[in-house]
């Protein structure tokens, strides 16, 4: 697998990286892709997704003012064969109180725990 580092970084210290032609917002986002797809070929893990994205609240219209519905993307999603469960992971050096919202939101809707990975 060939990796790339871009200078850019952003308010956290997170530098994109590119592997396997896909770039991931952070070093340790990637490092966990490539520790997932280790996993996956040995059969551990199956379907893996990058990027799932969830419906936390549709989106509704009051009056004439429309407003967005709110979306969860989480980093990967995949079925881990050991425990017998779906799996939804997000990788995160720091917890946004955005993040700690939408955690909460995703797991009250859709009874699933988030997995956090530590990164940095």
């Amino acid at each position: 697998m060939n990796e790339r580092s871009k200078r850019r970084m952003n308010k956290y210290h997170a530098i994109k990286t590119t592997v396997d032609g896909i770039t991931f917002d952070s070093r340790a986002e990637a490092r966990r892709y490539r520790e997932l797809k280790l996993l996956e070929r040995a059969g551990v893990i199956e379907n893996l997704v990058l990027q799932p994205k969830f419906e936390l609240q549709p989106k509704y219209k009051i009056g004439k003012r429309c407003e967005r519905a709110i979306i969860y993307r989480a980093d990967f999603q995949y079925w881990d064969n050991g425990k017998n469960c779906l799996v939804v992971e997000d990788v995160k050096g720091v917890e946004t109180k955005d993040f700690k919202l939408k955690k909460k939101l995703f797991e009250y809707k859709y009874q699933t725990e988030v997995t956090l990975v530590k990164g940095g």
